[in-house]
């Protein structure tokens, strides 16, 4: 059951540098924690079975998610191995067009393997569809998704999430393994970006 998402009021107080660039918060750092805690359990107990589960972080962004969620299974007693791989997909700006260019590949075989893909976002979907194809071209046991946010109303491709965190907005977010320009990427919650940020030039 996903979670309802109490909207923070008011300004962020400026505490790190970037606090001053937020407008406002939507997520907070205590919401994750406990969401990805129960997301853990949830995948432990659906692969209680399961000997080794394969984790898959596609990488920048979900990094973040990858380790907390990694030890949150682990807490739950489900011995999991991680691997990573990089994707650049092709559009105009910040839109994508599911043309996909594998940057860093799998590491290893994962025929026969019990596979979860780890997400940050799931937005238009695009990007998503054509990694789970190449995934299950190379013939897994399963694959299924974990993503810890989603933007219901940007996507243009259906997809198979089958655990997610946070249904949000169509806002510009950050934090959390989100970025602008790479920035934001270390903020331990996520909110907003105020519009006078991503409209400047950045250094």
């Amino acid at each position: 059951m996903r979670q309802a998402l109490p909207m923070a009021e008011g300004p962020v107080a400026v505490e790190s540098w970037y606090d001053s660039d937020i407008d406002h918060v939507i997520i907070t750092e205590e919401q994750i924690r406990d969401r990805i805690t129960e997301l853990a359990k949830q995948v432990a107990a659906d692969y209680a079975s399961v000997d080794r589960l394969l984790l898959v972080c596609v990488l920048k962004g979900a990094v973040m998610f990858m380790a907390d969620f990694a030890r949150a299974l682990g807490r739950c007693g489900t011995p999991v191995e991680l691997e990573f791989m990089a994707i650049s997909s092709y559009g105009q700006g910040a839109t994508s067009s599911g043309v996909v260019r594998i940057l860093k590949d799998l590491d290893r075989d994962i025929a026969g393997r019990q596979v979860i893909v780890v997400e940050d976002i799931v937005d238009s979907g695009l990007t998503l569809s054509w990694l789970l194809k190449y995934l299950e071209s190379r013939s897994p046991g399963s694959v299924e998704v974990v993503a810890l946010f989603r933007k219901p109303d940007a996507v243009k491709v259906p997809v198979p999430v089958r655990y997610v965190g946070f249904d949000i907005a169509s806002e510009f977010v950050v934090g959390y393994g989100l970025d602008f320009a790479e920035r934001y990427r270390e903020m331990p919650y996520v909110g907003v970006l105020k519009p006078e940020v991503y409209t400047r030039s950045l250094p």
